[in-house]
């Protein structure tokens, strides 16, 4: 199980075994290089832990605990949980600012702790299989015990094929769960229980109507400078993404504060639609800073998705996860093994077309006849939608359920739909085995008393934080990408205390009109030049159909939809298959869903391959390790 995560840790590995439970850690060195070795205990050896992450405020959490008597024999944030575990139990998570997934274990109760961060930035899977609770960072160090079965989950793929991802606590493995972001699983006696400790806030925003937006500004400010700072925290260089963006290129513009060489990672892509060199230019040069680009070919990401399928370990509907791979290797290529990200800003600030596409059309709502709002649409997508006929067509797709302004989820109903258009491409059999399920009154099922209640861009930024980001964004295209070759990825704008703050903020102040991120461009005025600062959005996002219906592109779609595979695997209708293979070859270029269609049709088939179809030993040979050996009874001891 270790083995097969040492992308995860390849520096050392530890295990503890006693007569109920084995802990196994894969480590990757970040903070206490030489004493910080896990499983970690306490004074007693009554509790020990395994942890995957960082908690960056450890140093004010040490002092208190050493002041209360703990004695500590590392200098690591780790042994900071186990020692706060001890004084208060479950209750120590809300003191946790980081970014985790860990277990702790209390040797004297027999008791088993596993909790995940806030936002499920770190990953944690788990199963029980005859009466085992068998867990794990990654799914692939479950399947490695060769009697746990392995079947794709039709309820995890229709939900991906509806939300881009599984919801919370769902995989695509049949059998198979994630510990939720912001939950805890406990297992004693016999029993095991989960709970939740934290939630995406919904907060009236009038609470703050005293303040100014001076005041906001500076209060902003002074968290997100704070996040940076804490986010610095390491034992080794600490470098940064820049894409071109307001978002990482303010993240960088902070934490060059405080380095005097900071070391900084873009992609290029061969496409000039995807391509934002232009902008990382700008920020190279505003900041000094030492710039290393990739060029993300399409040829390259066609080669490259299957190795991001056996890190993502689910189906995608885009290949943007796959750039990330490439720049992750580039960033360890260059020494570097933490680096800050801008992820998370447009959830939190409010600054995804979504919001203003459901501003827009509530407004368009109250007069449905006047052209002048429906005209707001085109303004939105004035690069997309470039004659009269594509405009009318996106009008038309717009006004869809336009009245229906109390429907719960309003702001992405639209998007979902669209996206579950790509079920038609599912075999007669495998949507029988669907038909009692509807995904959206299960993710209705779900949501808190208090969404309901909450104002319009409140319940878009919980939806889109609650599945999108923690669902998929910060696996598929963060922590698997970057962990796939050894990299940390920290991000400050998800330091809880943001997030927190800026769920009070109104929403006029996070979308001014239809200017996405208000206060976040106030507070950054003056430190980002107004290239930056002043660009239209330009959402991350990576070839498709360039890259897959080029010669490196078809061969693996060939692969993955015209042989038995598809047929032994029996998610999707063969005739469907060949029918879109044959319009991919006939006009060259997809549209949007097809687009999409083809992606998840290909990504579903590669992870049959390599996590059902073949025992995952077999697609990655598992090494042996030299392990540090935690005995209960021994006490240390080096094999």
């Amino acid at each position: 199980m270790v083995s097969i995560q040492r992308h995860r840790g390849p520096e050392e590995s530890g295990l503890y075994l006693d007569d109920w439970i084995g802990l196994g850690h894969a480590r990757l060195s970040i903070v206490d290089l030489r004493c910080g070795t896990q499983p970690i205990h306490n004074e007693t050896g009554r509790y020990w832990i395994v942890y995957n992450g960082e908690v960056f405020n450890w140093p004010q959490l040490r002092a208190g605990l050493e002041a209360r008597g703990h004695h500590f024999y590392t200098q690591s944030d780790t042994e900071v949980i186990i020692h706060l575990y001890e004084e208060e139990g479950l209750d120590c998570l809300h003191q946790l600012n980081g970014q985790f997934a860990m277990a702790i274990w209390d040797a004297q109760d027999k008791r088993l702790v596993l909790a995940r961060d806030r936002l499920g930035i770190r990953p944690l899977h788990y199963t029980i299989w005859h009466d085992k609770l068998i867990f794990a960072s990654e799914a692939k160090a479950i399947f490695t015990i060769q009697t746990v079965p392995r079947k794709l989950d039709p309820t995890g793929l229709v939900q991906v094929f509806t939300f881009w991802s599984t919801l919370p606590g769902r995989t695509v493995f049949k059998d198979v769960y994630e510990v939720p972001a912001g939950h805890y699983l406990v297992a004693h006696d016999g029993q095991i229980s989960v709970g939740r400790y934290w939630d995406i806030p919904l907060i009236p925003s009038n609470r703050i109507d005293h303040l100014t937006m001076r005041d906001l500004v500076c209060q902003a400010k002074d968290l997100l400078e704070d996040s940076v700072r804490i986010r610095l925290r390491a034992d080794v260089p600490v470098g940064c993404y820049i894409s071109g963006g307001l978002d990482s290129s303010g993240v960088a513009c902070l934490a060059s504060k405080y380095s005097t060489k900071l070391m900084t990672f873009g992609i290029r892509f061969e496409e000039e639609p995807f391509d934002e060199g232009q902008y990382q230019s700008t920020m190279v040069e505003h900041l000094g800073v030492d710039h290393h680009q990739i060029q993300a070919s399409n040829a390259v990401i066609a080669k490259s998705l299957p190795e991001a399928i056996w890190y993502t370990e689910r189906p995608l509907l885009r290949t943007a996860p796959v750039p990330l791979l490439l720049l992750s290797r580039l960033v360890r290529t260059c020494g570097m093994k933490v680096v800050l990200t801008g992820e998370g800003a447009d959830e939190v600030f409010g600054g995804y077309d979504i919001f203003k596409e459901t501003k827009v059309r509530r407004f368009w709502a109250r007069r449905p006849q006047a052209q002048r709002r429906a005209n707001l649409i085109d303004e939105l997508y004035k690069d997309i939608f470039h004659d009269i006929r594509s405009r009318q067509l996106a009008r038309a797709f717009f006004a869809k359920g336009l009245d229906q302004v109390n429907d719960p989820f309003y702001s992405h109903r639209l998007r979902w739909e669209n996206t579950s258009r790509l079920q038609a491409l599912f075999s007669d059999d495998f949507n029988h085995l669907l038909r009692d399920y509807d995904p959206y009154e299960d993710l209705l099922s779900r949501l808190p008393p208090a969404f309901f209640e909450a104002d319009w861009l409140t319940k878009a930024q919980y939806l889109e934080t609650y599945i999108f980001l923690s669902q998929y964004l910060l696996s598929s295209q963060g922590d698997r990408m970057a962990m796939a070759n050894s990299v940390e990825i920290r991000l400050p704008y998800l330091d809880y205390r943001v997030v927190e703050f800026m769920a009070g903020i109104p929403p006029r102040w996070k979308i001014l009109g239809l200017n996405e991120k208000f206060l976040l461009k106030k507070v950054f005025d003056g430190l980002l030049p107004n290239q930056i600062l002043s660009r239209t959005k330009q959402p991350y996002r990576a070839p498709i159909w360039q890259s897959l219906l080029g010669p490196a592109g078809m061969e693996l779609v060939h692969g993955s939809l015209a042989g038995q595979g598809l047929v032994e695997a029996g998610v999707f209708d063969q005739a469907k298959a060949v029918r879109l293979l044959e319009k991919s070859s006939r006009f060259g270029a997809l549209g949007e869903v097809d687009s999409m269609g083809l992606v998840g049709m290909v990504t579903t088939q590669l992870l049959y391959d390599r996590f059902i179809r073949r025992p995952v030993c077999e697609v990655t040979r598992c090494r042996p390790n030299l392990f540090v050996d935690h005995r209960s009874d021994r006490g240390l001891h080096a094999h």
